[in-house]
């Protein structure tokens, strides 16, 4: 049985396969029901369409395609060479459509759902699993994917639709982020434990205006504050090693390299000593964010709420985790 005259015009070799994907992404699934079937009014009624509905989108597709997919007898279709080539490809691209719907469904659930959450690397020694463990007695099953980095790459992230929360300092402050402060921890000057200001308990910042510091690299949070802190005590720290983890720094500063502003350890390491910086307010801010606008799978949700509810009491007590 012959087609009638196509009135669509082919799609040629140099569409755009967004414009193919467009014009072809709808019917697909009609096709691949057709043709698991044989027999158009048999599919519709498994599809739940009117079999017009039906007969029009397969003409339509091989309109588009400018390829014969069926041969036609009656109501009763048989696949050509290129269908049977065609419905190979289309059930695994519906396949793969399932399985990414299933998995979508499923990190939306709200008992058993997932959450994409980002913190600073060493918060991850106490803090992180302190909040997880805390969260998951009222919420056993939703599960996390876990992102340890420094806050500006995680921002990154956050606006690539990476992550659905981060915990970050300093708490940013952009037109597309809402941020909520939680928590501050105390930076403290941390020396070797042979340094002459080892003795001390309490030290101004400016006395270590002579010293050469071991920082954070550019683009850290901590990093930053550092800089601001040294300004505001009347000099420019001379930076003597840069490195990416906060318990690197307290090795460098253990081994005599320099001095060093981080929060207080998890864990207390031998060779330092850690001195409360008094005459100006040496805190580092602790916050969540997430992107503006954009709604919360109910997981996400519950666990955003649960940040909220730790105001106040984010970091353990007895220590803070160190600094990123």
């Amino acid at each position: 049985m012959q087609h009638q005259q196509r009135s669509q015009p082919r799609l040629s070799h140099n569409s755009d396969v967004e414009d193919i994907v467009t014009l072809l992404a709808p019917r697909l699934a009609y096709f691949a029901g057709v043709a698991r079937t044989e027999h158009v009014t048999r599919a519709a009624q498994e599809m739940q369409i009117p079999q017009s509905t039906l007969s029009r989108a397969l003409v339509r597709l091989e309109q588009d395609l400018g390829v014969d997919l069926f041969a036609r007898r009656g109501r009763t279709v048989s696949l050509t060479p290129s269908g049977r080539t065609f419905l190979t490809s289309v059930e695994r691209a519906l396949g793969e459509v399932e399985r990414a719907a299933e998995s979508v469904r499923a990190d939306a659930d709200p008992a058993s759902g997932k959450v994409a959450f980002g913190f600073l690397h060493t918060m991850g020694s106490e803090t992180v699993p302190g909040l997880i463990r805390a969260f998951r007695a009222d919420h056993p099953r939703v599960r996390f994917s876990l992102v340890q980095n420094y806050g500006e790459a995680m921002l990154e992230r956050l606006r690539a639709g990476e992550l659905d929360l981060c915990l970050t300092s300093p708490v940013p402050d952009a037109p597309d982020l809402v941020a909520r402060r939680l928590d501050e921890q105390r930076l403290r000057l941390v020396v070797p434990d042979d340094h002459r200001l080892a003795i001390r308990k309490r030290v101004r910042l400016a006395e270590a205006a002579d010293e050469a510091f071991v920082t954070l690299e550019p683009g850290y949070g901590l990093r930053r504050i550092t800089d601001d802190l040294c300004k505001e005590a009347g000099f420019k720290p001379r930076v003597a090693f840069e490195g990416e983890e906060a318990e690197t720094l307290r090795g460098l500063v253990a081994a005599g390299l320099g001095v060093a502003l981080l929060p207080p350890p998890a864990v207390p390491r031998p060779g330092v000593v850690e001195l409360t910086v008094t005459g100006q307010r040496a805190v580092r801010e602790i916050g969540v964010a997430w992107l503006g606008g954009h709604p919360d799978t109910p997981p996400v949700a519950a666990f955003k709420e649960f940040l909220l509810s730790r105001k106040g009491k984010l970091l353990p007590e007895g220590g803070s985790p160190s600094g990123d």
